[in-house]
Protein backbone atom coordinates (compact mmCIF):
# COMPACT_ATOMS: atom_id res chain seq x y z
CA UNK A 1 0.00 0.00 0.00
CA UNK A 2 1.13 3.37 -0.22
CA UNK A 3 0.75 5.92 2.31
CA UNK A 4 -0.61 9.44 1.81
CA UNK A 5 -2.30 12.08 3.50
CA UNK A 6 -5.13 14.68 2.50
CA UNK A 7 -2.51 17.74 0.77
CA UNK A 8 -5.03 20.27 2.50
CA UNK A 9 -3.14 19.37 5.69
CA UNK A 10 -0.77 22.25 4.75
CA UNK A 11 -0.97 25.06 4.95
CA UNK A 12 -0.54 26.87 1.44
CA UNK A 13 -1.55 28.10 -1.86
CA UNK A 14 0.99 26.82 -4.01
CA UNK A 15 0.85 23.21 -4.90
CA UNK A 16 4.99 23.03 -4.94
CA UNK A 17 5.19 23.78 -1.70
CA UNK A 18 2.00 21.91 -0.33
CA UNK A 19 3.43 18.53 -1.89
CA UNK A 20 6.77 19.44 -0.73
CA UNK A 21 5.73 19.61 2.66
CA UNK A 22 3.60 16.14 2.46
CA UNK A 23 6.72 14.58 1.22
CA UNK A 24 8.52 16.28 4.13
CA UNK A 25 6.48 14.97 6.22
CA UNK A 26 7.16 10.88 5.01
CA UNK A 27 4.43 10.31 2.32
CA UNK A 28 4.15 9.15 -1.04
CA UNK A 29 1.27 10.57 -2.01
CA UNK A 30 -1.69 12.66 -1.64
CA UNK A 31 -5.59 13.49 -2.44
CA UNK A 32 -5.53 17.12 -3.53
CA UNK A 33 -7.98 19.92 -2.88
CA UNK A 34 -7.88 22.71 -4.80
CA UNK A 35 -7.77 25.29 -2.08
CA UNK A 36 -4.13 24.22 -2.09
CA UNK A 37 -4.06 25.98 -5.54
CA UNK A 38 -5.53 28.99 -3.78
CA UNK A 39 -9.37 28.20 -5.78
CA UNK A 40 -12.45 26.88 -3.72
CA UNK A 41 -12.50 23.29 -3.21
CA UNK A 42 -15.00 22.99 -5.67
CA UNK A 43 -14.36 25.96 -7.97
CA UNK A 44 -16.33 27.46 -11.12
CA UNK A 45 -13.39 27.50 -13.33
CA UNK A 46 -9.97 25.80 -13.47
CA UNK A 47 -7.66 27.18 -15.74
CA UNK A 48 -5.31 24.67 -17.59
CA UNK A 49 -2.50 26.40 -16.41
CA UNK A 50 -3.81 25.81 -12.92
CA UNK A 51 -4.46 22.15 -13.16
CA UNK A 52 -0.77 21.42 -15.11
CA UNK A 53 0.81 22.95 -12.31
CA UNK A 54 -0.37 20.35 -9.28
CA UNK A 55 0.74 17.94 -11.92
CA UNK A 56 4.01 19.60 -12.19
CA UNK A 57 4.36 20.31 -8.20
CA UNK A 58 3.83 16.38 -7.86
CA UNK A 59 6.59 15.61 -11.02
CA UNK A 60 8.89 17.56 -9.12
CA UNK A 61 8.11 16.25 -5.63
CA UNK A 62 7.78 12.91 -6.24
CA UNK A 63 4.48 12.83 -4.65
CA UNK A 64 0.99 11.54 -6.50
CA UNK A 65 -1.39 12.50 -6.59
CA UNK A 66 -4.08 10.08 -6.64
CA UNK A 67 -7.21 11.88 -6.17
CA UNK A 68 -8.86 14.98 -5.83
CA UNK A 69 -11.87 16.16 -3.45
CA UNK A 70 -14.63 16.99 -5.07
CA UNK A 71 -17.54 16.85 -2.14
CA UNK A 72 -20.68 18.94 -2.67
CA UNK A 73 -24.11 17.71 -0.67
CA UNK A 74 -25.86 15.61 -3.76
CA UNK A 75 -29.29 15.57 -2.13
CA UNK A 76 -29.15 18.72 -0.63
CA UNK A 77 -32.80 19.68 -0.29
CA UNK A 78 -32.33 22.89 -2.72
CA UNK A 79 -31.97 21.25 -6.42
CA UNK A 80 -30.47 24.20 -7.56
CA UNK A 81 -27.68 23.76 -4.80
CA UNK A 82 -27.45 20.12 -6.19
CA UNK A 83 -27.20 21.53 -9.79
CA UNK A 84 -24.53 23.97 -8.61
CA UNK A 85 -22.21 21.00 -7.68
CA UNK A 86 -23.16 18.84 -10.49
CA UNK A 87 -21.81 21.71 -12.58
CA UNK A 88 -18.22 22.40 -10.83
CA UNK A 89 -18.32 18.76 -10.60
CA UNK A 90 -17.63 18.93 -14.13
CA UNK A 91 -15.34 21.42 -14.12
CA UNK A 92 -13.28 19.51 -12.03
CA UNK A 93 -13.19 16.19 -13.74
CA UNK A 94 -12.47 18.18 -16.88
CA UNK A 95 -9.24 19.31 -15.22
CA UNK A 96 -8.11 15.85 -13.66
CA UNK A 97 -6.07 14.54 -16.71
CA UNK A 98 -3.78 17.91 -16.66
CA UNK A 99 -3.64 17.33 -12.92
CA UNK A 100 -2.44 13.26 -13.15
CA UNK A 101 -5.46 12.03 -11.33
CA UNK A 102 -8.32 9.95 -12.29
CA UNK A 103 -10.39 9.67 -9.05
CA UNK A 104 -12.77 12.24 -7.66
CA UNK A 105 -13.93 11.97 -4.03
CA UNK A 106 -17.63 12.37 -3.45
CA UNK A 107 -19.83 13.17 -0.58
CA UNK A 108 -23.14 11.16 -1.35
CA UNK A 109 -24.86 14.28 1.17
CA UNK A 110 -27.85 14.59 3.65
CA UNK A 111 -30.82 16.44 3.68
CA UNK A 112 -29.14 18.88 6.13
CA UNK A 113 -29.19 22.16 4.41
CA UNK A 114 -26.24 23.91 5.71
CA UNK A 115 -23.99 21.08 6.85
CA UNK A 116 -22.95 18.47 4.34
CA UNK A 117 -21.80 16.17 7.15
CA UNK A 118 -24.36 16.17 9.45
CA UNK A 119 -27.12 13.98 10.12
CA UNK A 120 -30.03 14.78 9.44
CA UNK A 121 -33.32 11.55 10.23
CA UNK A 122 -34.36 12.63 6.49
CA UNK A 123 -31.66 10.50 5.14
CA UNK A 124 -33.55 7.28 5.32
CA UNK A 125 -36.31 8.20 3.30
CA UNK A 126 -36.99 6.59 -0.08
CA UNK A 127 -37.09 10.59 -1.04
CA UNK A 128 -33.55 11.02 -0.40
CA UNK A 129 -32.72 7.69 -2.06
CA UNK A 130 -33.95 8.64 -5.20
CA UNK A 131 -32.43 12.11 -4.86
CA UNK A 132 -29.33 10.50 -4.49
CA UNK A 133 -30.00 7.98 -7.36
CA UNK A 134 -30.18 10.50 -9.81
CA UNK A 135 -27.73 12.76 -8.56
CA UNK A 136 -25.31 9.73 -8.92
CA UNK A 137 -26.57 9.21 -12.38
CA UNK A 138 -25.48 12.86 -13.25
CA UNK A 139 -22.37 12.91 -11.81
CA UNK A 140 -21.38 9.34 -13.62
CA UNK A 141 -22.59 10.95 -16.86
CA UNK A 142 -19.77 13.65 -16.18
CA UNK A 143 -17.53 10.42 -15.00
CA UNK A 144 -17.27 9.09 -18.41
CA UNK A 145 -17.44 12.09 -20.40
CA UNK A 146 -13.93 12.81 -18.89
CA UNK A 147 -12.66 9.28 -17.85
CA UNK A 148 -12.51 9.31 -14.52
CA UNK A 149 -13.76 7.75 -11.61
CA UNK A 150 -15.81 8.26 -8.39
CA UNK A 151 -15.03 7.66 -4.87
CA UNK A 152 -18.12 7.51 -2.60
CA UNK A 153 -17.54 6.56 1.30
CA UNK A 154 -20.15 4.73 3.62
CA UNK A 155 -20.30 7.34 6.42
CA UNK A 156 -22.42 7.91 9.29
CA UNK A 157 -24.18 11.24 8.57
CA UNK A 158 -24.80 10.75 5.03
CA UNK A 159 -27.34 8.88 3.28
CA UNK A 160 -24.92 6.38 2.23
CA UNK A 161 -24.73 5.65 6.17
CA UNK A 162 -23.53 1.56 6.23
CA UNK A 163 -21.40 -0.95 3.81
CA UNK A 164 -24.67 -2.28 3.22
CA UNK A 165 -26.30 0.98 1.79
CA UNK A 166 -23.23 1.51 -0.63
CA UNK A 167 -23.57 -2.12 -1.94
CA UNK A 168 -26.91 -1.32 -2.82
CA UNK A 169 -25.90 1.76 -4.55
CA UNK A 170 -23.07 -0.16 -6.19
CA UNK A 171 -25.81 -3.02 -7.37
CA UNK A 172 -28.84 -0.30 -8.66
CA UNK A 173 -26.62 1.85 -10.64
CA UNK A 174 -24.35 -0.41 -12.15
CA UNK A 175 -21.44 1.77 -13.71
CA UNK A 176 -17.37 0.87 -13.26
CA UNK A 177 -17.00 4.18 -12.82
CA UNK A 178 -18.55 4.12 -9.13
CA UNK A 179 -15.94 3.12 -6.53
CA UNK A 180 -15.48 3.13 -2.62
CA UNK A 181 -13.05 5.02 -0.01
CA UNK A 182 -13.39 3.25 3.02
CA UNK A 183 -12.83 4.68 6.40
CA UNK A 184 -13.21 2.36 9.38
CA UNK A 185 -13.87 5.25 11.42
CA UNK A 186 -16.82 6.14 9.59
CA UNK A 187 -18.19 2.66 10.33
CA UNK A 188 -19.05 2.78 14.18
CA UNK A 189 -19.09 5.39 16.65
CA UNK A 190 -18.81 3.79 20.05
CA UNK A 191 -18.18 -0.06 19.69
CA UNK A 192 -16.66 -3.12 21.64
CA UNK A 193 -13.46 -4.45 20.07
CA UNK A 194 -15.45 -7.54 18.71
CA UNK A 195 -18.13 -5.13 17.36
CA UNK A 196 -15.78 -2.87 15.84
CA UNK A 197 -13.63 -5.78 14.09
CA UNK A 198 -17.06 -7.28 13.05
CA UNK A 199 -17.98 -4.18 11.35
CA UNK A 200 -14.63 -3.02 9.74
CA UNK A 201 -14.56 -7.24 8.23
CA UNK A 202 -17.75 -6.98 6.74
CA UNK A 203 -17.36 -3.96 5.26
CA UNK A 204 -14.18 -5.05 3.50
CA UNK A 205 -15.84 -7.75 2.18
CA UNK A 206 -18.92 -6.93 0.61
CA UNK A 207 -17.00 -4.07 -1.01
CA UNK A 208 -13.80 -5.43 -1.69
CA UNK A 209 -14.57 -5.75 -5.32
CA UNK A 210 -14.71 -1.77 -5.33
CA UNK A 211 -12.53 -0.57 -2.91
CA UNK A 212 -9.90 2.12 -4.77
CA UNK A 213 -8.55 4.29 -1.48
CA UNK A 214 -8.78 3.16 2.55
CA UNK A 215 -8.58 6.53 4.74
CA UNK A 216 -7.10 6.28 8.22
CA UNK A 217 -8.24 8.27 11.22
CA UNK A 218 -9.64 6.51 14.41
CA UNK A 219 -12.23 7.57 17.47
CA UNK A 220 -11.86 8.30 20.71
CA UNK A 221 -13.73 6.53 23.36
CA UNK A 222 -17.03 8.90 23.52
CA UNK A 223 -16.88 8.37 19.52
CA UNK A 224 -15.26 11.39 18.56
CA UNK A 225 -12.92 11.64 16.07
CA UNK A 226 -9.45 11.56 16.69
CA UNK A 227 -6.25 10.98 14.48
CA UNK A 228 -4.68 8.37 13.36
CA UNK A 229 -2.82 5.69 16.10
CA UNK A 230 -4.49 7.40 18.90
CA UNK A 231 -7.72 6.12 19.55
CA UNK A 232 -9.83 2.92 19.74
CA UNK A 233 -9.42 1.88 16.05
CA UNK A 234 -7.80 -1.26 15.21
CA UNK A 235 -5.08 -0.95 12.91
CA UNK A 236 -3.90 -4.15 12.79
CA UNK A 237 -7.04 -5.54 12.31
CA UNK A 238 -8.01 -2.88 9.16
CA UNK A 239 -4.94 -3.36 7.36
CA UNK A 240 -4.72 -6.96 7.54
CA UNK A 241 -8.28 -7.51 6.41
CA UNK A 242 -7.36 -5.30 3.38
CA UNK A 243 -4.38 -6.81 2.55
CA UNK A 244 -6.64 -10.18 2.80
CA UNK A 245 -8.78 -8.63 -0.63
CA UNK A 246 -5.36 -7.81 -2.46
CA UNK A 247 -6.12 -4.55 -1.69
CA UNK A 248 -2.53 -2.11 -2.93
CA UNK A 249 -3.76 0.90 -3.38
CA UNK A 250 -3.35 4.23 -1.11
CA UNK A 251 -4.14 4.43 2.58
CA UNK A 252 -4.51 7.94 3.46
CA UNK A 253 -4.63 9.96 6.34
CA UNK A 254 -6.82 12.91 7.33
CA UNK A 255 -8.38 14.45 10.16
CA UNK A 256 -4.75 15.68 11.54
CA UNK A 257 -2.51 18.96 12.08
CA UNK A 258 0.32 19.83 10.03
CA UNK A 259 2.49 19.39 13.16
CA UNK A 260 0.99 16.02 13.71
CA UNK A 261 1.58 14.80 9.92
CA UNK A 262 5.04 13.22 10.44
CA UNK A 263 4.17 11.20 13.64
CA UNK A 264 1.52 9.52 12.17
CA UNK A 265 3.14 8.90 8.80
CA UNK A 266 5.65 7.10 11.41
CA UNK A 267 2.96 5.02 12.84
CA UNK A 268 1.04 4.01 9.64
CA UNK A 269 4.69 3.27 8.44
CA UNK A 270 5.39 0.88 10.90
CA UNK A 271 2.14 -0.88 10.46
CA UNK A 272 2.65 -1.32 7.17
CA UNK A 273 5.64 -2.51 7.51
CA UNK A 274 3.96 -5.14 10.14
CA UNK A 275 2.24 -6.43 7.57
CA UNK A 276 4.94 -7.20 5.04
CA UNK A 277 6.85 -9.09 7.44
CA UNK A 278 3.74 -10.97 8.43
CA UNK A 279 3.55 -11.75 4.73
CA UNK A 280 6.85 -13.22 3.95
CA UNK A 281 7.09 -15.36 7.21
Amino acid sequence: MKLGIFAKTFEGTDPQAVLKAVAAAGYSCAQYNMTCSGLPSMPDEIGTDVARAVASAAQYTGVEIVAVSGTYNMIHPDRATRSRGHRRLGVLAERCADMGTRLITLCTGTRDPVDQWKEHPANDTPDAWRDLLEAMETAIDIADRFDVDLGIEPELANVINSADKARRLIDELDSPRLKIVLDPANLFEVASLEDQRALVTSAIDLLSDRIVMAHAKDRKTDGAFATAGTGVLDYEHYLSRLKAIGFNGSLITHGLGASEAASVSTFLNSRLDQQNSKAVR
